[in-house]
């Protein structure tokens, strides 16, 4: 059918005026609707699809492209505010790169999705802050760069629009430096304090990591996270991202459009929303760091101080010469980041990506195997010798495989159909369990807390940790697994470690790996500051003071603090350690220990002069002062700061983590009945046996510290605790026996770690009896 110029009129007023195909707008053509929005452009039969313009009666007007009736394309909105967007659209919606301006001048220029911002992107505000980095769902997450207009900066990692993982702050006036680490916009953890004049860690390594060269300015390095293909493509845009200037958080809404549009059904609809705000909503864009008077100190200082915050406010204090840090000080560890392990690997670095690679194949083809196999029973046949799954992965794939980019390998799984009803036994989704360790996001490795020699790898979210195992460990993990499942079926709260899959890889060369894979006791969202590694023994028990850093797991002579806990919580836990260590007993396994991770609460009587993070005072000001630390009140248990109230299953997160499946438990403060606990500000949290546990750490004083300088604020802290028991697959065997004589003969038979089994049990709660001991 050919295309014809013509006219049409419509009985509710609108009027078309174009090509016409047959009745059908088709070609160029103009249409104006009754209300006075006018569409002027292209038509393909009877939808809005090419190049036009499109005019609201307010004002607002859009350029650009079109289809199916959808903005979709590039194309330029003005708002009726004055505010500008440039950049890539689909479907009504700014998804790509693009650049808008702001009626109030604030300017955003990067990536969009959903009409947020996410992805690599530059803010500028109109007071002169600038923030370069990642964003995500509008606000500020991942790695990012920002400075304020009297010449702060930070360097660092966001979330959710605040400072939330290791950074550096550079204070403007005076130049000090601060390497620490923050938590939702506040210090947070330790870190270390430069003033000006002293020695302070090289910032090549920060800028590099973060898209920076030695001169501050933005460019490509080979682990910057921001899509080079994205940056090419902005210039079309706008100007390149290395010459934006930006700042950091959001702020309110600037307004919506009510003007329609035509749609595919000739009807009309509201154009694209603006979701993008700007305004002094954002501390972190308006205001400096809460410390900024530590950079007023004395100029040309040879000391540096070692500090630690919790939520904001300054617990502890050592007073150092900056030539002795010079040595050891390094940036932080990157939130989320790959940590190098202490122990090399005899693989190296290319190796160790294809045994991550591999890792994963082989779990996504054995769990994808056994998941479909209707559930049953376990048998004995399902523990014994020819209860594996053994298959080749030849690089270009096979009938059974898929290729892949490693290398040619042989993959083992121990006892399939147990560890698959073992992780239905913990509630774990097969979907979700594959997802963890083989999605795209992949593995990263992590130090090695033990002299073991493991090679440990961390899932992407956080869930699962993946250990490698000695054949020996591997035997015995075989031999005790029939009563370990035993276990675990019967105590739904233990505390012993949760094993998921046992595997073996088998490398070209000949070279065998195997594997467990671990639930990751510390998987919450809340941070954690301490960390102990407790076997009850004294013989070597402790740690370096200078090898101690943000994560260092310490170890028995290392912990200066007893918990004081709830009547019943604590009587629910010796119960379950009882049991467990009674289990690990008749198995004679020793060696084991209680990794213990602890989140500090800010002491309760500053909460309430501690200003919010993300909240502006009635008269902005460019720095805030510092707060003053009172003396503690009286500690109470369960802890004021902390909260425990009835459970309620709907206010909190009931679904089974990687560490946890037992009941809620019952605290004698709340009427002997199930309970949450409540963080102030922060979070509702499920407490069971091991995990969200609320205790009072009472802090010990030894003589060591005070020799050392090291000044401890508080006697008294809120606590949350988490905990579980690790390193299950040591049997006392002649090995062990024949160290445990040899050993005996230099120390105190009961300050070493190879004891007799029911010694070491013993010994092992005893010691924790004392770590928790029973109010008076």
């Amino acid at each position: 059918m050919e295309t014809r110029p013509g006219e049409r009129g419509f009985s509710n007023g609108d009027v078309y005026s174009g090509q016409l195909k047959g009745t059908l707008p088709n070609g160029k053509g103009k249409y104006v609707w009754s209300d006075g929005i006018i569409y002027e452009g292209d038509w393909e039969e009877g939808k809005i699809s090419g190049k036009g313009k499109l005019i609201w009666s307010s004002g607002a007007k859009y350029e650009g492209d079109f289809s199916g009736g959808y903005l979709h394309g590039f194309g330029t909105m003005t708002s009726p505010d004055g505010s500008v967007y440039s950049g890539a659209w689909r479907m009504n919606v700014r998804h790509g790169l693009g650049r808008k301006e702001y009626c109030n001048s604030d300017s955003y220029d990067g990536s969009w999705k959903e009409g947020l911002q996410d992805g690599s992107g530059s803010y500028t505000w109109t007071n002169g802050n600038r923030f370069i980095g990642n964003w995500k769902k509008g606000k500020m997450s991942g790695r990012g760069v920002m400075s304020w207009a009297n010449g702060d900066l930070f360097n660092g990692f966001w979330l959710n629009g605040l400072r939330h993982g290791s950074g550096v702050y550079k204070y403007a006036d005076g130049g000090g430096f601060y390497f620490g680490t923050w938590s939702r916009g506040l210090k947070d953890g330790s870190g270390v304090f430069y003033p000006a004049g002293s020695k302070h860690p090289s910032l090549k390594k920060w800028h590099r990591s973060f898209g920076y060269d030695d001169t501050g300015n933005f460019v490509l390095s080979h682990d910057s996270s921001i899509n080079r293909e994205e940056l090419r493509a902005s210039k079309a845009v706008s100007r390149s991202l290395s010459e934006i200037t930006t700042t950091s958080g959001v702020a309110r809404n600037s307004g919506r459009m009510s003007e329609r549009f035509l749609d595919e059904n000739w009807t009309t609809s509201d154009p694209p929303r603006d979701f993008m705000h700007h305004g002094p909503s954002s501390k972190s864009a308006r205001s400096v760091d809460s410390g900024q008077s530590e950079a007023r100190e004395k100029d040309k200082n040879p000391i540096v101080f070692e500090r630690e915050y919790m939520q904001g406010v300054l617990i502890k204090e050592r007073i150092m010469s900056s030539i002795d840090m010079s040595h050891r000080a390094r940036p932080l560890d990157r939130t989320k980041e790959i940590t190098i392990s202490a122990c090399v690997s005899f693989l190296g670095e290319k190796w160790n990506y294809y045994l991550m690679l591999n890792l994963q194949l082989g779990i996504r083809y054995t769990v994808g195997k056994i998941t479909p196999v209707p559930r049953r029973e376990v048998r004995a046949s399902d523990f014994g010798e020819r209860a594996r799954i053994m298959m080749f992965f030849p690089r270009g794939g096979s009938q059974y495989t898929p290729p892949h980019k490693s290398i040619d390998f042989d993959w083992k799984d121990y006892c399939p159909m147990v560890f698959r009803n073992l992780r239905e036994m913990f509630k774990l989704d097969a979907a979700d369990y594959m997802m963890s360790i083989c999605g795209d996001d992949g593995l990263r490795e992590i130090s090695s807390p033990g002299k073991s020699g493991s090679i440990f790898y961390l899932s992407h979210d956080d869930r699962f940790v993946i250990k490698t195992l000695k054949r020996s460990e591997l035997k015995v993990l075989l031999r005790m697994l029939p009563r370990y499942y035993e276990h675990v079926g019967d105590h739904e709260n233990t505390l012993i470690t949760k094993f998921f899959g046992v595997h073996r890889l088998k490398l070209k060369w000949g070279k065998k790996v195997r594997f467990v894979v671990m639930g990751n006791m510390f998987c919450t969202e809340l941070k954690i500051h301490r960390r102990y590694d407790l076997k009850g023994s004294t013989q070597g028990r402790f740690t370096e003071k200078n090898k101690i850093r943000e994560k260092t797991t310490m170890k028995d002579l290392d912990l200066a603090y007893e918990f004081h806990m709830d009547k019943l919580l604590r009587e629910e836990l010796f119960k379950q350690i009882l049991l467990d260590c009674s289990f690990l007993e008749s198995l004679q396994i020793i060696d084991y220990s209680l990794l213990l991770g602890l989140h500090f609460r800010a002491p309760d009587q500053l909460n309430d002069i501690l200003e919010p993070p993300n909240e502006m005072s009635d008269q902005e000001s460019d720095s805030v002062a510092s707060v003053e630390v009172g003396v503690p009140r009286e500690p109470s248990i369960p802890p004021k700061g902390l909260l425990l109230v009835t459970h309620e299953p709907n206010s909190v997160n009931t679904a089974p983590g990687p560490h946890i499946r037992g009941s809620t438990l019952r605290a004698f403060s709340a009427g002997e009945k199930e309970v949450d606990l409540i963080l102030p500000g922060t979070a509702r949290l499920r407490v069971q046996l091991g995990v969200n546990m609320p205790a009072q750490a009472h802090h010990k004083l030894r003589q060591e510290e005070e020799d050392a300088g090291m000044v401890e604020l508080f006697e008294v802290y809120d606590v949350v605790v988490y905990m579980g028991i690790i390193d299950i697959l040591q049997e006392y065997n002649m090995k062990k026996k024949m160290e445990h004589t040899c050993k005996s003969m230099q120390y105190d038979p009961m300050t070493i770690s190879a004891i007799e089994p029911t010694l070491y049990s013993k010994r092992f709660t005893d010691f924790l009896l004392k770590v928790f001991p029973e109010k008076a």
